[in-house]
């Protein structure tokens, strides 16, 4: 893979200096972007190589944090934060606000052309970025099957697709009904994966600290989930729309 132009970016969030992950196409003209958000521990190099890779393809992408420049390896420290930020969607909202500010400012966006991408707690924000009525082209989510509140999903105004392990005991079945039935009653054009004997986080490469039960790797699985979520950037969020391709 080529070695694409990035940079680092702060920005205000939730109190805290967000620190995030900028990658930029080759080029000087504007590009569809991509807002890609990170599973709850936090923001990685799994994250920054996936923005990187899609720069790579062709798009602006912005791997945003979560934890202000912090990564919790620690599974209790993990959940201490994340399990009253998912309870929270205004927090969630407000996170994805500030890292879509940046991705908009950044020069070589088109704002007009923009998909939020995320694993986890990143799908999550992302979700409910579409719950706030923000004008996506897309929205990806990999084990982040989150519902909103009551009524809310009729505001996703872009194609939703999920993708989940069978054996993910965080994103339960009872969790995927939830979830599918909200974006039916909502109308929304969605799509759900379920990737056969795959856990939690199912696609993030093996980690050197301990993990909660029910998370494991799935290379298979990964690779697939990563074309999937390309395919889908190639058919809602395509590089050659502006040419009228």
């Amino acid at each position: 893979m080529t070695t694409m132009p990035t940079r680092t970016v702060e920005y205000p969030a939730d109190g805290l200096t967000m620190i995030g992950h900028l990658a930029l196409p080759a080029g000087v003209d504007r590009r569809p972007a991509v807002l890609l958000g990170p599973e709850g521990m936090g923001l990685s190099d799994v994250e920054r190589r996936r923005a990187d890779a899609l720069a790579e393809l062709g798009y602006v992408a912005l791997a945003f944090d979560l934890h202000g420049g912090r990564y919790l390896a620690d599974p209790e420290d993990m959940l201490a934060r994340c399990t009253p930020l998912l309870a929270d969607p205004d927090r969630m909202r407000d996170i994805g606000h500030a890292a879509l500010d940046v991705l908009r400012a950044e020069p070589r966006t088109d704002p007009d052309r923009i998909a939020a991408v995320g694993y986890g707690t990143g799908g999550a924000v992302g979700l409910e970025l579409g719950r706030a009525g923000v004008g996506l082209r897309v929205i990806g989510t990999v084990n982040g099957l989150i519902t909103g509140r009551p009524g809310e999903a009729a505001r996703i105004r872009c194609p939703v697709w999920a993708g989940v392990g069978s054996e993910d005991p965080i994103m339960s079945p009872a969790q995927r009904v939830a979830f599918t039935e909200e974006m039916r009653a909502a109308g929304v054009d969605w799509r759900l994966v379920v990737y056969g004997g795959a856990l939690h986080a199912f696609h993030h490469p093996p980690v050197d600290h301990i993990v909660r039960p029910g998370v494991g790797y799935h290379p298979q699985h990964a690779q697939r989930a990563w074309r999937d979520v390309v395919d889908l950037l190639a058919e809602c969020l395509p590089l050659t729309e502006d040419l009228g391709v």
